[in-house]
């Protein structure tokens, strides 16, 4: 492989990998793990999630995701929506007291990121994550042609 485009690929990479560890960074500052913050995460994303979702989104072990999950039952943060769920995936959805908790928590991730939004823009935002999601596309079918 061409040194400049190996060098760039690098880049990219090591990129993704800073990006991860302010949102690790921010977490351990709040005292939630890294997962549970992901958990939360995708919840406000989508309004619910599965435990399949957070490990296919986030490539983590099931095991590691169970475990979060079902601590967050526990404490009455989680909830199995019968309605949302299909099949053997439970759908989870936060518990009034999960609503608050994940409000409280993740409104300051909330208020860094605006803060990274309004430094970068909009746009620019836009632009790199259409370029992200390219570029995942175009790896994928790179490692399909691999196999």
């Amino acid at each position: 492989m061409d040194h400049e485009i190996q060098k760039l690929h690098d880049q990219v990479n090591q990129a993704i990998i800073r990006c991860r560890r302010v949102y690790s960074v921010w977490a351990k500052k709040n005292k939630v793990s890294y997962n549970r913050m992901l958990v939360l995460y995708t919840i406000r994303e989508y309004g619910s999630c599965t435990q399949k979702q957070v490990c296919d989104s986030y490539m983590l072990p099931r095991q590691t995701v169970n475990h979060v999950i079902t601590e967050m039952r526990k404490e009455g943060i989680l909830a199995v929506s019968e309605e949302m769920s299909r099949g053997k995936e439970k759908a989870l959805v936060l518990t009034e007291s999960g609503e608050e908790y994940s409000e409280r928590l993740l409104h300051s991730l909330s208020l860094m990121e605006e803060r990274a939004a309004a430094q970068l823009g909009a746009e620019r935002i836009r632009m790199m994550t259409e370029l992200f999601m390219e570029y995942d596309r175009v790896l994928e079918d790179a490692l399909e042609e691999e196999e």
